[in-house]
């Protein structure tokens, strides 16, 4: 025999999966959104104005220091391959640009 399930067990049901749901929706939903992002355009005003290069070693910059790159600096994120500075966007972590800081150990 089938009872209905009244509307106050229901919604508790509802609301404690929707409890542990959400936490795990959070942490997927940030990476999912930085694997569709386009690569850092080298004709991008910002980009432009701080002497961005995709590949460091190409770079003539005055200010460039052997061994700096995306990968090593305070504004990247390894795990989503952004930059801070460069917002919307995906950067090569073999990039440099003149914003770089030396990430804290």
């Amino acid at each position: 025999m089938n009872t209905p399930v009244p509307p106050r067990r229901r919604f508790l049901i509802q609301a404690a999966l929707a409890t542990v749901a959400l936490p795990i929706a959070m942490r997927l939903i940030p990476e999912a959104g930085a694997a569709g992002l386009t690569r850092l355009p080298l004709d991008n005003p910002q980009a432009k104005a701080l002497g961005y290069v995709e590949d460091a070693s190409t770079t003539k910059h005055p200010s460039y220091k052997s061994g700096s790159m995306c990968s090593g600096c305070q504004f990247f994120t390894a795990a989503t391959g952004t930059c801070s500075l460069f917002a919307g966007f995906s950067v090569s972590p073999k990039g440099w640009c003149s914003a770089w800081a030396k990430k804290a150990a």
